[in-house]
């Protein structure tokens, strides 16, 4: 274990083999040393995005104002004012990161972007976007985001085929997490046969961890019994902690040590969605109980303050943990509550949740388009 006397909680999860990225970013950030204050101080390597983080962003302060004023100027759509400002933020953070991509051979310094919420059932219009935003960011770091439904799946094939570095997101059961690794690992194949270059073709694989508790939780407690209570906020850390099993296994085959040995890259398991909902749970319990080698964990501000100021970090706590996780899932579905259920219903949840905050943001963005036309015909 890391000496504890002589380092922060971040950099003994980073010894231990964790990148840490930040779940948010705005113009906010980027205009300020805020990054590279948490590169320096937290031990930040990357940076996730999402609907809910712009519509967030944008929604507060003055930092869009100029930008908005122009693209009005040029009677912009929402769609494709939208478009300009994500990408544009997401291209300056990655000359933020891009000194952490070239010191660690791509495998962090990354930002993230997602296509759009509304085509989580359109591999045709995924792949379209996924191209898209890729050459418009225009950078090397950049991670696309797809969301792994089963029209995913197809378009996680086709855009790590044309070379291009994908986040797989939304993802919360482990037969999903295998379809996606199969997914990647195909893709890795055609473009192999294309004649491109593996070694500049990354993934992660976006494992939800808290939203799993709230939701079996939720069915716990209207069960009632002590058994049942017992049970309470395990499922999360324990279906993660399965998934990063078969990671280990997916990786080992021979159809994946045929791709790493022409350069390719792993696709490693992302843990999101690590902020802690329940007010009982210990709030850096997403980050210490889920720390191995090669796994990122993408943080909201909060859960990285808190790790920082008060995360015991006991060296890698998923290694050894298999039958207790699965005993935890035994334990679930004698309760009567159905994994595939759950899983099925949170997919399904967060997709629309994804729609709803890609619409708040269109909303966002038409009033300030609006309002910005509006002071230029005063």
């Amino acid at each position: 274990m890391t000496d504890t006397g002589t380092t922060t909680p971040t950099a003994q999860l980073s010894a231990v083999g964790v990148s840490i990225w930040l779940d948010d970013l705005s113009r906010e950030r980027l205009r300020t040393d805020n990054l590279q204050k948490l590169i320096a101080e937290k031990n930040v390597v990357g940076v996730t995005t999402n609907p809910s983080i712009f519509a967030s962003a944008l929604a507060k302060g003055e930092a869009y104002d100029e930008q908005v004023r122009e693209l009005a100027a040029k009677n912009f759509t929402v769609t494709d004012a939208v478009f300009e400002i994500t990408t544009s933020d997401v291209a300056q953070g990655c000359d933020i990161f891009r000194p952490i991509y070239d010191a660690t051979n791509g495998f962090d310094g990354r930002v993230s972007i997602e296509v759009e919420p509304g085509f989580a059932n359109d591999a045709a219009a995924t792949i379209t976007q996924a191209k898209e935003l890729f050459d418009k960011v225009n950078k090397e770091n950049v991670l696309i985001k797809i969301p792994a439904t089963i029209e995913g799946l197809e378009a996680i094939t086709a855009t790590i085929a044309a070379g291009i570095s994908v986040n797989v997101t939304l993802i919360f059961s482990l037969d999903r997490y295998r379809d996606v690794i199969n997914a990647y690992l195909a893709g890795l194949e055609q473009a192999q046969a294309a004649g491109i270059d593996l070694s500049k073709i990354h993934s992660v694989a976006s494992f939800f961890v808290s939203r799993v508790d709230t939701e079996i939780d939720k069915r716990l407690v209207a069960i009632g019994t002590e058994d049942a209570l017992a049970l309470k906020s395990k499922a999360g850390v324990a279906n993660a902690q399965l998934a990063y099993e078969v990671y280990e296994q997916a990786f080992t085959t021979e159809r994946a040590k045929v791709l790493l040995a022409a350069g390719a890259n792993k696709q490693r398991p992302l843990w999101a969605s690590t902020g802690v909902k329940d007010p009982d749970v210990l709030d850096t319990t997403y980050v210490v109980e889920l720390a191995a080698p090669e796994v990122v964990n993408t943080m909201p501000e909060k859960t990285l303050d808190a790790t920082f100021d008060h995360g015991v970090v006991a060296g890698n706590t998923i290694s050894g943990s298999y039958a207790t996780a699965n005993k935890v899932l035994d334990a679930i579905a004698a309760q009567g509550i159905s994994y595939a259920e759950v899983t099925e219903l949170l997919e399904k949840e967060g997709v629309e949740k994804f729609i709803v905050s890609w619409n708040e943001l269109l909303e966002t963005v038409q009033t300030a388009l609006d309002g910005a036309k509006s002071a230029d015909n005063a």
